[in-house]
């Protein structure tokens, strides 16, 4: 048997296929506009310290060897540091994650520890004074942007840790930041301004609450 077409349906079909419906969007706010232009974005002014060939040297260092250093080799983690241009005191403990950015801009005190995962983000200089400790997974970071700036600047600080200070685990420590002598900074403070010696301090933004006392 054969189909028989049906003269009704083949106008319509044939005016569907030729002129198949429009899908009509609903009309959708403007997206306001970025205030930044990074395009302007210019670091050329910015001192690494040392030129790109060393700069890159360090890095591999930093990403092959430095790692696979055993884990009790911290004089030849304080070795590695000096060769780079690192001031390290004796008995300084550096565990193999720790990371800076740039070592010659880094100064770290006599018996002071770094710990596993803290990062040394040295854009300017990082002191650490003797006997302190920055705890695992801290973040000290010389540097920023200047969000004024429709070209986002690069802005740079140094930051100082004092004599006997504490940065407890998973602390970020701002451009400019200094932490006074003997102070403690608690697990995952946010630090955007200077901290007064001999204080237990933490909170974000992290904030002094009241002395420390030694009893031994």
């Amino acid at each position: 048997m054969t189909s028989t077409p049906n003269p009704g349906l083949e106008p319509q079909l044939s005016d569907a296929i030729a002129n198949p419906p429009t899908e009509t969007s609903q009309p959708t706010a403007q997206e306001p506009e970025a205030w930044m232009d990074l395009r302007r974005y210019d670091q050329s002014r910015f001192d690494r310290g040392r030129p790109g060939w060393y700069v890159l040297i360090w890095w591999l260092v930093q990403a092959i060897a430095f790692p696979l250093t055993p884990h009790p080799a911290n004089g030849l983690r304080r070795s590695l540091l000096k060769l780079f241009g690192a001031e390290v005191g004796v008995g300084v403990v550096i565990r193999p994650t720790a990371r800076f950015t740039y070592p010659w801009k880094v100064a770290i005190g006599d018996y002071s520890w770094i710990g596993d995962d803290v990062v040394f983000y040295s854009l300017d200089r990082i002191q650490v004074g003797q006997h302190s400790v920055i705890s695992q997974k801290s973040y000290l970071c010389t540097g920023s942007h200047n969000f004024q700036d429709t070209a986002f600047g690069l802005v740079t600080a140094p930051i100082t840790i004092g004599n006997g200070a504490w940065v407890a685990t998973d602390c970020f420590i701002a451009p400019g930041v200094q932490v006074g002598a003997n102070a403690v900074v608690g697990a995952r403070s946010s630090v955007f301004s200077s901290l007064p010696e001999g204080q237990v301090c933490w909170g974000t933004p992290c904030r002094p609450h009241y002395p420390r006392q030694m009893t031994c």
